[in-house]
């Protein structure tokens, strides 16, 4: 199974014959390229030329992040499953209203109910819930008849905000409150660790679009307009609840990342190296992580259920 490659360390990323390598100082890492689906780099890395075009012959996508831990951008190969049918559909569809709405309501409604999964999983563990949960359902009973997208991403927007009123409760620990969220800069660790989740999601999510016949600069949810992808955010909102969240609740909860993790930059509230590291691996545990499901009918991955959901 192939898996992703997550740089943090500066060096330079080179072409030797069929196979990739990082080199550094510490010397020569090789990177299986028949294994490798993805590249994010963290640290100062050079690349030249002839890498990327075997990456493009090899349909490995490479993400960049700058020092701060936002998303730079990506180096997107040659589509290599282009279909102009599929194009004129997206196209179809977004400037169709009543098409877009009918699929940007689905994805509001994936993001409802998965929140509200998280909120009933912490509710039966005995955690003083109900009250957002009552607000959250009330909210989503809405989304059936919000007539415009502006009135959709609203309702989305206030079950997010009655969401993050939970996270103090589940979480129990003072020095990560929520507050309130903040993106650029993060103003908390908290926030920080939301904002570096979300990220990472975004490019996970992209890498699996590019894994079907779906073109990425079209979304529905998310307004198509010269951001250079849109509709790998409107399928990220789906899996935050279940994906991002439920990582930064277990790495908070088990003391994996702890305040020692984080440092005050010029650009608000960052993860060091060590806890990047951590929180990349839980996400791979929690991506890699199977459970069965109902319409699939089989035992599948979260990283899978991805793309089923994209195939719809």
């Amino acid at each position: 199974m192939k898996k992703s490659i997550y740089i943090f360390s500066s060096g330079e990323l080179k072409r030797k014959d069929n196979t990739i390598f990082f080199e550094n100082e510490e010397g020569k890492k090789f990177i299986p390229i028949e294994n490798t689906s993805a590249i994010y780099v963290f640290g100062e890395v050079n690349v030249n030329k002839r890498f990327l075009e075997f990456l493009t012959q090899s349909g490995i996508i490479l993400h960049f992040f700058n020092r701060y831990e936002y998303y730079v951008g990506t180096f997107y190969p040659r589509e290599h499953l282009n279909s102009g049918y599929m194009i004129l559909k997206q196209a179809e569809h977004y400037l169709e209203p009543a098409k877009r709405m009918k699929i940007a309501r689905e994805f509001v409604t994936g993001a409802s109910k998965n929140i509200q999964q998280v909120i009933r999983y912490y509710v039966n563990r005995g955690k003083p819930l109900a009250e957002v949960e009552d607000a959250i359902k009330k909210l989503d009973e809405k989304i059936e008849v919000c007539e415009s997208i502006e009135e959709l991403m609203a309702i989305e927007g206030n079950i997010r905000d009655s969401y993050y009123q939970a996270f103090d409760v589940i979480l129990g620990k003072p020095e990560f409150t929520f507050d309130r969220r903040s993106r650029r800069p993060p103003e908390n660790y908290l926030n920080t660790l939301i904002s570096f989740g979300n990220s990472l999601l975004y490019t996970i999510v992209l890498s699996e679009i590019y894994k079907t016949h779906l073109d990425p600069r079209i979304g529905f949810l998310h307004a198509t307009n010269f951001r250079r992808f849109t509709l790998n955010l409107d399928v990220s909102e789906i899996f935050k609840p279940i994906i991002v969240d439920r990582v930064i609740f277990t790495l908070i909860g088990k003391n994996m990342i702890t305040k020692e993790h984080f440092e005050k930059s010029m650009h608000g509230i960052v993860l060091k190296e060590a806890g990047m590291k951590t929180f990349v691996e839980e996400l791979e545990n929690k991506l890699s992580a199977t459970f069965n499901h109902r319409t699939l009918g089989k035992n599948v991955s979260y990283r899978r259920l991805k793309r089923f959901k994209l195939s719809k």
